[in-house]
């Protein structure tokens, strides 16, 4: 029994030593050690400077640049690698965790080529918790300031980005601005636009953001104004949102109406307004062209309204505050507007915001519906292509309506895209009509003038007339109808179109009520 005995603890020796050399031998169990072993060392040949950065004065007050520090060593890297962390949760947004440095450790940092080590020294009796910054000695002058100035910048970019945006208004008799949050889910991607524009859009916001410098240099005011103007219901207001979330921005929504009228020579309120607002905050004016055109009677009232709107747009209090965003939007085209309006320096940037045509509606159908592809998108295509066009919001609600089907949210879209179409037929053959009948009348006075008979002129011809081409155009209205459609229905015409032919004088047609969709 002995010999047994021996060999089985002679194995499990051996077992166990092969698997004391595979820990001690793993790769990254040595490239630990050694890494620590390096930093020791080098640690007992270089002079280094360490640098405390404590959370308070000796008078009590708070240091900005601890909070920052802070900020900006719970971001490192090199931090899920030290011997002790703290994890929190934000609470504010899901999965939003974050990691603090333990106190009494460290976290490595490298900046220009030089090492930086930051360490959360532990609070002594009565003292408050600090960061001690330590370097070579060697890099002290080289690194030092430059690297305060970077961590001073992300971290600044750190808080930014992890503020609530809320949303200011303008209410009561002294207008006071007053705030709610804002969380508005839209981004610049789920925006139907342009993917060309979308690129173009953010990359002009992100020079903005950091374009401190460049325009301090340029001696002008950190500031950026945008122009949005398209028919309503194409994503203006969206596109505000979105450019809020993009920038972490504020937002300050100035109505004009609301605005007393006190002192509209000098715009003394919207001052008041503008100077009380923050720093990194979006200014929004909605409706800039019925402001224009709403305020004064006659052409004295309209010169001030304008003067007003001018020098709140860019005036020299405008100047008082800089990282603002300025947007003004407008329901119409640009181009009834006085050209100084919408010069560069009042609007920088103009965009506009077209109907849907079919690329547009393609986003749309990703967004609402997850459709990247249907066999009905070359039917809506050739609808498009007829040159009708309908507004975002319209598509929108016509997917929330039918998200659960969309082979049937897409046939809503076409239908109602035919049914504009129809409309606008019809709007135009009314108006030919009309002409016609206008003429026809014309005819008659001057016939009777120059003495001849009215009834074998312009009345006889104008019932003529007007009878074959109402016919005809009805026609044709319905052969449009019923290809599009591609309805199994011969001879069904939608209720609205047959009352649209009756009342214009047609003859009658069939009508099945079961042909109505909604």
């Amino acid at each position: 029994m002995m010999p047994a005995v021996s060999l089985t603890s002679l194995a499990m020796s051996v077992v166990g030593g092969v698997v004391l050399l595979r820990i001690v031998l793993s790769s990254k169990s040595l490239l630990f050690w050694l890494g620590r072993w390096w930093r020791w060392a080098e640690q007992r040949t270089q002079a280094y400077q360490s640098f405390e950065i404590p959370r308070y004065s000796e008078k009590g007050q708070e240091n900005p640049l601890y909070r920052r520090a802070a900020t900006y060593v719970a971001a490192l890297p090199s931090l899920e690698e030290s011997a002790a962390v703290t994890l929190f949760s934000s609470g504010r947004k899901p999965n939003d965790f974050f990691l603090l440095l333990g106190a009494g450790h460290s976290a490595v940092d490298s900046f220009l080529g030089a090492r930086v080590t930051w360490t959360n020294a532990p609070a002594a009796s009565g003292g408050a918790p600090r960061f001690v910054l330590r370097l070579r000695r060697q890099d002290r002058t080289r690194v030092l300031r430059p690297y305060l100035q970077h961590v001073e910048s992300v971290a600044d970019d750190l808080e930014l980005r992890r503020r609530d945006v809320r949303l200011y208004i303008c209410s009561g008799g002294n207008p006071r601005w007053r705030s709610v949050p804002f969380t508005h889910p839209a981004t610049i991607d789920t925006m139907a636009m342009d993917e060309d524009l979308k690129i173009r859009v953010r990359a002009d916001l992100e020079s903005f953001l950091k374009g401190r410098d460049y325009y301090h240099r340029l001696g002008r005011v950190w500031r950026r104004s945008y122009l949005l103007y398209g028919p309503p219901g194409t994503g203006k207001s969206t596109f505000v949102s979105a450019m809020a979330k993009f920038l972490c921005y504020d937002i300050y929504d100035v109505d004009l109406s609301h605005v007393p009228a006190a002192g509209d020579a000098d715009g003394t309120d919207l001052r008041g307004l503008l100077l009380s607002t923050t720093p990194r905050s979006i200014i929004l004016v909605e409706d800039l062209d019925r402001h224009l055109k709403s305020k004064g009677v006659g052409e004295e009232g309209e010169s001030l309204q304008l003067t007003r709107i001018l020098n709140f747009m860019d005036g020299i209090f405008s100047c008082c505050g800089e990282e603002r965003v300025m947007v003004f939007t407008m329901n119409s085209d640009a181009g009834g507007i006085e050209p100084a309006v919408l010069r560069p320096g009042r609007l920088d940037v103009h965009i506009h915001f077209p109907l849907c045509d079919f690329a547009a509606f393609k986003t749309l159908a990703s967004s609402y519906l997850g459709l990247k592809d249907h066999k009905l998108y070359q039917q809506v295509e050739e609808v498009f292509q007829s040159g009708v066009r309908i507004s975002p919001a319209e598509v929108g609600e016509i997917m929330i309506a039918n998200r659960a089907s969309p082979s049937r949210a897409l046939k809503s879209v076409i239908n109602t895209l035919q049914q504009q179409t129809a409309s606008a037929v019809v709007r135009n053959s009314s108006a030919g009509l009309r002409l016609s009948e206008s003429s026809s009348g014309r005819r008659c006075e001057d016939s009777a003038t120059a003495g001849g008979d009215p009834s074998n002129v312009g009345v006889g011809g104008a019932a003529m007339g007007f009878g074959k081409e109402s016919i005809k155009e009805f026609k044709k209205l319905y052969g449009m109808i019923k290809l599009r459609s591609g309805s199994k229905k011969d001879g069904v015409m939608p209720l609205e179109l047959a009352a649209a032919a009756a009342g214009a004088g047609a003859p009658p047609v069939k009508v099945d009520k079961d042909y109505i969709t909604n």
